[in-house]
């Protein structure tokens, strides 16, 4: 009951009052012709209305005080002026057209327009800064449609992890300008290798389904398009300091140039988040800086980006028993002082774009990315000889185990080149040719540093490195795409050719370890339409056939004749997208159908190894909805919803007895229309968004994620409960004395303390005829709160 009336309360509480006044106006450009679509907003809120068709705009149910408006139109330089009501005002705008290139040309060919006929969702930089206040990401990304976040350490700092559609992170494809983020090898995106990213962010286009052609591993849940620095015309500092639970802390410097000559801007961040994490021993210590240089010609750009991060993590990740779980749920298994992963990453940008003509922008970029690392470990009673130990002999009894300290590295090199070219030889045609090629060198090797019982080399070394293997691989792609308007129809086509080659030390159908290579070519044709009713409102469908070779697990752990097929997805997507004076509304019905969908069945391969599994047939069909509702000046609702059913057609699963090890499994099950395993069924967002004063906020945020099955048995046993979380975030900014802002925000995450667990995994143990089952999860956080300080000069 007291969370029914907290809720009643949270949605209530804009109704309190109302203000009178209104201010109305026109935008126009220098030769007074109307511009309709110009966004209007009142400064430090994040309401905002559109001009109509003649130019036209109207603030309403403002209180009397000052108020600064901020008008910007795509092309144009976005004006600002400053209003004293005490009652009704006229405030007419007349903005200058920009006579230089624009940085969102540089990601434009990997990016979906509000034209096209895909599913995607757009996020500035104000929508990411609301909750930037120490977590990591994907945590900024959870109010979005069918996502799902969730935190090893439970409170959002250190390893997360998101999944779009179901789709882990594997399966989402990631890029920074347009260069690929996705590990060559895993294929996952680590944000903690560059924390506090989403402070040199501009702005990220989420893309669910198979999307636009894109650079790097073939996008199956989604993609992220993310657009780093831009220009800025004003010089600025800002510091930005966050403390919350779990000794939580945040501390960013971004400074600025602004425009120097009218050609230059440099701009620079430096970042520490530390945290203890919810879960016992599940720390953080991240750091990272972010610079970035620019040159503003009329027909070109160039820009140079180096940023770094580095982290070092005590594990969290076996996760918590179901036993323990009942009476622990902040239980660690791991207790060694030193088991930490440790990892630094630093990247280098550079980017070229020209205006050749009028209708022909060329771009490309040049990129080189060095990662190094390892995760130290304990390990108990091992194997000597299995880490190329000779037993040592002590008293006359021979040790044949003993316990030691590994340290499992890797230490990495990916650099390539991108390009695209942009052809407009008319206003309703447009032509797009863009790809890359990249390289990436992975040297893996593992060393005992320490060990109770242990007969080394007679180096003298305190380190044996006992496995050592190198990796290189090479990505090719090549898209072409068109556009073309026809009346009220848009049209496009989009093809690309992908070609991977993988050299691995795995093992060759003799079963004798050995250098490998895969040779993979993949054609990922796109097509779709989109009706116009008018520049509100449109209507699409399109059709998109992806692509993905397996990850390294998947090559090393098997030889030529065992080795996994590469997935493929055809994806259908349709929906209808509608923008009313006070309503933005979208609806979007997908179905993806895989053929050969990689995962795991416990069957081992003919080379002992347990790797993935394909199965010939499994789909994903739903509907989304994402929407927002001005309903007044100063109160606002957003919400999103996902219903979808995610199934495999057959599915068998095998499990080997561990007494003694076998080739052949001794219990095997088999299954019809089974759900995907961390799949729900339904994915739910909502934000309520009052403004109590012109500068100051309260929202209500929710989440709801149905059941999820931790493995593809659809076993009741075997699942991650539906879950509702709601969060409370207040803000308030005001500029004091000389300073442009100053702003506090508090954020209170599952305010009503919900137990619950948004990760876990499940193994079956069958030992001397005896099967049982063992899960584990990944508990979060129960009411913890971030608050956060942040001044702008």
């Amino acid at each position: 009951m007291k969370n029914l009336l907290f809720a009643a309360f949270a949605v209530l509480l804009p109704f309190i009052a109302l203000a009178q006044n209104s201010v109305t106006g026109k935008v126009t450009d220098n030769s007074q012709n109307a511009l309709p679509g110009a966004t209007i907003k009142i400064k430090h809120q994040r309401t905002a209305v559109l001009s109509d068709v003649d130019g036209n705009y109207t603030l309403s149910n403002l209180a009397n005080g000052t108020y600064t408006i901020i008008v910007s139109y795509v092309g144009y330089r976005a004006q600002e002026k400053s209003v004293v009501l005490t009652g009704n005002a006229t405030l007419n705008f007349t903005l200058v057209q920009q006579n230089f290139l624009a940085d969102e040309v540089v990601v434009n060919a990997t990016r979906a327009s509000k034209n096209s006929a895909t599913t995607f969702k757009n996020l500035s930089k104000e929508e990411l800064a609301k909750n930037n206040l120490g977590q990591d990401l994907p945590y900024l990304l959870n109010q979005t449609p069918s996502v799902v976040v969730t935190s090893d350490a439970g409170a959002g700092v250190g390893y997360t992890g998101m999944r779009i559609r179901g789709s882990d992170a594997t399966r989402i494809n990631v890029t920074l300008n347009g260069i690929p983020l996705n590990d060559a090898e895993s294929q996952g995106s680590f944000f903690i290798n560059l924390p506090d990213l989403a402070s040199s962010v501009d702005n990220i286009q989420i893309q669910r389904g198979v999307g636009t052609s894109t650079n790097g591993a073939g996008a199956f849940g989604g993609s992220l398009n993310i657009q780093t620095t831009t220009r800025r015309d004003s010089a600025y500092a800002e510091l930005n300091n966050t403390y919350g639970s779990y000794n939580t802390w945040k501390n960013t410097v971004s400074v600025g140039s602004g425009l120097i000559d009218n050609k230059f801007t440099f701009d620079g961040r430096l970042s520490r988040i530390k945290s203890d994490g919810y879960v016992d021993r599940a720390s953080s210590n991240l750091k990272s800086f972010f610079v970035s240089g620019a040159y503003y010609g009329k027909k070109d750009i160039l820009r140079a980006n180096v940023f770094s991060g580095s982290e070092k993590t005590y594990q969290a990740w076996n996760g918590v028993s179901e036993e323990t779980l009942k009476t622990d749920r902040t239980h660690n298994d791991f207790t060694y002082d030193n088991q930490t992963d440790n990892y630094q990453q630093d990247h280098y940008q550079l980017f070229y774009t020209r205006n050749i003509t009028n209708q022909l922008v060329a771009n490309a970029a040049l990129h080189y990315t060095y990662g190094r690392g390892y995760y130290e470990e304990y390990k108990e009673d091992q194997g000597l000889t299995d880490y190329g130990i000779a037993p040592v002999v002590l008293g006359g009894v021979t040790q044949e185990t003993s316990d030691l300290v590994r340290r499992l590295w890797l230490d990495n090199d990916f650099y390539g080149v991108t390009y695209s070219l942009n052809y407009t030889p008319k206003n309703n045609l447009n032509f797009v040719l863009g790809g890359a090629y990249n390289e990436y060198k992975g040297r893996h090797f593992d060393e005992v540093v320490w060990a109770q019982f242990a007969n080394y080399d007679g180096s003298g070394s305190i380190r044996h490195r006992y496995d050592d293997n190198d990796a290189f691989k090479t990505d090719f792609n090549i898209f072409g795409r068109a556009n073309y308007q026809i009346d009220q129809f848009a049209l496009f086509a989009d093809l690309q050719y992908r070609r991977v080659y993988y050299s691995y030390f795995g093992i060759d159908p003799n079963g004798t370890p050995a250098q490998q290579n895969a040779t993979l070519n993949f054609f990922n044709p796109k097509a779709g339409v989109t009706y116009n009713f008018s520049d509100k409102s449109n209507v699409y469908a399109s059709v998109a056939v992806g692509n993905k070779e397996p990850n390294r697990r998947d090559f090393t752990d098997s030889n030529i004749n065992s080795r996994p097929k590469a997935e493929h997805l055809t994806d259908v997507e349709a929906g209808y997208r509608t923008q009313f004076a006070n309503v933005t509304l979208g609806v979007n019905g997908f179905a993806m159908f895989y053929k050969d969908q990689l995962i795991n069945t416990g069957k081992l391969n003919d080379v002992g190894g347990q790797t993935r599994q394909n199965v010939p047939d499994s789909y994903r069909a739903g509907i989304e909805i994402d929407g927002k509702w001005q309903i007044l000046e100063k109160l606002s609702w957003a919400a999103t919803a996902t219903f979808s059913r995610n199934k495999i057609k057959n599915f068998t699963e095998y499990i080997y007895d561990e007494d003694p090890a076998a080739l052949t499994a001794n219990v095997v099950n088999s299954y019809k229309n089974t759900t995907i395993a961390f799949s729900p069924s339904i994915i739910a967002s909502s934000e309520i968004s009052y403004s109590v004063l012109p500068n100051a906020n309260i929202a209500f945020l929710s989440k709801y994620v149905g059941k999820q099955y931790l493995d593809n048995t659809s076993a009741e046993t075997r699942t991650l409960s539906s879950f509702f979380v709601n969060d409370v975030r207040l803000s308030y900014n005001t500029p004091v004395a000389g300073i442009k802002n100053v702003g506090l925000s508090l954020l209170i995450n599952n305010i009503f303390s919900t137990l619950y667990e948004s990760n876990g995994g499940t193994y079956p143990y069958l030992y001397g005829g005896t099967l049982d089952r063992f899960n584990y999860y990944y508990p979060q956080a129960t009411r913890n709160f971030l608050l956060s300080l942040n001044v702008r000069f």
